[in-house]
């Protein structure tokens, strides 16, 4: 989720103005970046369950004994919600409590592992002090949703009403799951449409690769990716594979269009979060939005609704790969090195852009539908979606390879990519072997994750 708002930019007269704001991301090749952002249950030790905002040993606690390494409050109102960073990385909140790094952008692989390194390393400080632990999967194995705590972010007062007009699972969204994504760059507008195209469709094979959210509320779910099925009813309005990427027309302005299509959360005005969820952005661009009558937006009134959708992809002035589970330390890294190879390497971004050039959009959705349940099991023209995993990261590690960021030592980037290769020889996600655990060693219990699987 985002930071909270702020009021002010220059006004919105004219669409021409949206298109131009995402255009203008674009960056020679020389400034891309590499943004990593990952989540994580907090926990109290003594007896597993979540914690409350507030308390001597709550998330505000938290945060506030973090200031200690440098970060600084961001407030929502009067309100401590998250921290910022001079290295220009931040700490959020998520609805349920979900501690959320917003790495800086960075050159390279190296930079950013060390980041979430650092970071991860302040955080099991404070946790310890506090009798409180960290947790990495992408559902969380034990609570139920009236378990969980609300967090005082103000516009998450305004998705909990909403969500539920819309699809079963939003709120087990806001509440019970956690990601780890990567932000990355883009040259123009060709280069958009390739590498939103690549990641689109290649976005489920992410899915069964990090697959690591097999519980339910304490037993198997049946699921590999529940997080991953929780999106799919979640709301149909902002989430999933956006086929219309793959039309001929696709661009900044169709992006635009379809963001305009997408009906609005809220307003943020004179501090304070205006409900207009379900209504128009069109609306609002010629004054007849019901919540505000005679208001026109703001180009922070775009931003804002930028960050309210939420499909495999999402494009704001650079792209956002948010199909993974979140997992253990070393998976954090291979998710940014798995698209950073595929598309920060001209050679690799060609050979992905070959691989799935004939792809079928229904071929897509399938893979999209199935991959949550079967994982790398899930079928693909008559083959595993395994078959498919082994060349796309020969063709990330090249790319790595290639790109040569050498860190202290002489070591290249694609190390950090090795856990997945693993994973696709085997054919086993991360969720099949702790289901395996499960049934053998921890005796049909999930109290053991919080243990054998914290930071």
């Amino acid at each position: 989720m985002s930071a909270p708002s702020h009021s002010g930019g220059a006004p919105v007269t004219d669409k021409r103005q949206l298109v131009d704001y995402l255009a203008a991301g674009s960056k020679p090749r020389d400034e891309w970046r590499i943004g990593t952002e990952h989540e994580k249950f907090i926990f109290r030790r003594s007896d597993l369950h979540p914690v409350p905002y507030e308390g001597d040993s709550g998330i505000r606690a938290i945060l506030e004994k973090l200031e200690r390494f440098g970060w600084q409050p961001v407030l929502d109102g009067a309100t401590m919600v998250g921290l910022e960073g001079v290295d220009g990385g931040a700490i959020s909140l998520e609805p349920g409590g979900q501690f959320e790094l917003s790495g800086a952008p960075v050159e390279n692989l190296h930079q950013t592992c060390s980041e979430l390194h650092k970071h991860l390393t302040q955080m099991r400080e404070v946790t310890e002090e506090l009798g409180l632990g960290m947790l990495g999967l992408g559902f969380n194995p034990k609570w139920r949703r009236e378990d969980c705590f609300w967090m005082p972010k103000r516009r998450y007062a305004v998705m909990r009403r909403y969500m539920p007009l819309k699809g079963k699972l939003g709120i087990d969204m806001m509440l019970r799951t956690c990601t780890v994504q990567v932000n990355l760059d883009f040259a123009g507008e060709a280069d958009m449409v390739l590498k939103s195209r690549v990641s689109l469709a290649l976005q489920p094979l992410a899915v069964a690769l990090f697959a690591n959210s097999p519980f339910y509320e304490g037993k198997p779910s049946g699921f590999l990716s529940l997080r991953s099925n929780v999106w799919t009813d979640t709301d149909p309005d902002r989430c999933g594979m956006l086929p219309f990427v793959f039309d001929r027309n696709f661009g900044f302005e169709r992006y635009v269009d379809y963001m305009l299509d997408v009906p609005m959360y809220f307003v943020y005005r004179d501090g304070n979060y205006i409900d207009c969820a379900g209504q128009s952005f069109r609306d609002f661009m010629v004054g007849k939005l019901p919540a505000l009558p005679g208001a026109t937006p703001t180009m922070s009134d775009w931003n804002d609704h930028l960050t309210t959708v939420f499909p495999e992809v999402r494009l704001k002035r650079f792209l956002e790969m948010r199909g993974a589970d979140g997992g253990p330390w070393a998976r954090l890294c291979a998710l940014p090195a798995l698209w950073t190879g595929l598309l920060y390497d001209e050679t690799a971004q060609a050979g992905a852009a070959a691989l799935v050039a004939d792809w079928t959009q229904a071929e897509r959705e399938q893979m999209r539908a199935d991959v949550p349940r079967q994982g790398l099991a899930a079928r693909f023209r008559g083959k595993t979606l395994q078959s498919v995993a082994l060349p796309v990261l020969e063709l990330a590690r090249d790319g790595l390879k290639r790109r040569a960021r050498l860190d202290g030592s002489g070591q290249d980037e694609s190390h950090f990519i090795a856990p997945l290769f693993d994973i696709a020889q085997s054919g086993k996600t991360p969720a099949e072997r702790l289901v395996e655990r499960y049934h053998t060693a921890w005796s049909e219990s999930v109290d053991p994750v919080y243990v054998e699987e914290a930071y």
